[in-house]
């Protein structure tokens, strides 16, 4: 059994790329997986271990960044390792909007608990600000889907909104709606809420029975999607496109395991169909013979 543990914290952070080799030191002697950004405004993880070494790792992350809580955590189980590979990034931004957080807004966090009645109010904008493909999977009833494809481009967004506009944001964790709501602050919109923790957290405590969530929630790990009790969900991952489909999309005349969906069929060259084909040949063979493969889930 494997945890994912996902955290962020905005907070100066110095000497990044020191503070990167030590995470990468202790990554590689711990053996945990998944991906840490760095910046100067903070730190933002999504990362996999053995349920036993949680302590050590929460511990040591703190200790390397010299913080003393994390802004927003979450932790889930699952069988299999959620990440093939473990990556320690440094970046300019946690979040790409054109503008660093100086100071985190936190009087604007509304709970799973009463997000419920917050969206049910009049001359209230629900805004999903996550990307196209993951408003797909799922979303919040009522909520606006701004078709963009990087966080980046969300400004060109935001300038169709009314300043006295009563708005809500909700991302999958929590940290994209922290800019976002700084972003707009700092241009003049009085009343901006967001979901606490994001859609993880009203999944995991909000009963399905009295949710206001439609479909599932995109996750950038294997389990590729979450319902309600965070268990996993029952979508599949393009091999060509590396955006999420469900079992019955392998019907579609356009699937072919391995390279392409309906999502992809059109956009994929020839070359590049036949390069999938090889890759998904080799996956092939490997499974016949009981060897490690391309995007194999361990456990």
């Amino acid at each position: 059994m494997n945890y994912i543990f996902g955290f962020y914290k905005f907070k100066t952070i110095s000497n990044l790329k020191k503070k990167k080799e030590l995470l990468y030191n202790f990554q590689k002697k711990v053996n945990f997986r998944g991906t840490i950004i760095l910046s100067s405004e903070g730190v933002n993880g999504t990362i996999s271990f053995k349920i036993g070494k949680y302590n050590l790792i929460k511990k040591n992350i703190k200790k390397i960044l010299d913080l003393k809580t994390f802004d927003n955590e979450n932790l889930t189980h699952y069988k299999y390792q959620a990440f093939h590979k473990g990556k320690i990034k440094v970046k300019k931004e946690l979040v790409p909007i054109g503008i660093k957080l100086k100071k985190r807004i936190i009087d604007n966090h509304i709970n799973p608990e009463d997000w419920n009645n917050f969206i049910r109010k009049k001359k209230t904008v629900i805004i999903d600000t996550r990307k196209n493909f993951e408003f797909k999977v799922g979303s919040f009833r009522g909520s606006v889907n701004p078709k963009l494809n990087n966080f980046r481009d969300f400004p060109k967004f935001f300038k169709t909104l009314k300043k006295d506009n009563n708005i809500g944001m909700f991302c999958t964790g929590g940290i994209r709606c922290e800019k976002a709501s700084f972003y707009l602050k700092n241009r003049g919109f009085k009343n901006v809420f967001q979901l606490s923790g994001g859609i993880i957290n009203y999944l995991n405590k909000i009963d399905k029975k009295k949710s206001l969530w439609k479909g599932d929630c995109f996750v950038f790990d294997n389990r590729i999607s979450v319902k309600h009790g965070l268990k996993p969900g029952n979508l599949k991952i393009c091999a060509g496109c590396r955006e999420p489909i469900t079992k019955l999309e392998k019907y579609n005349r356009q699937y072919e395991e391995g390279v392409s969906c309906s999502n992809c069929f059109n956009k994929l060259t020839n070359k590049q169909k036949q390069r999938f084909r090889m890759r998904q040949k080799q996956i092939n063979q490997s499974k016949k013979k009981g060897q490690k493969y391309f995007y194999q889930i361990e456990k």
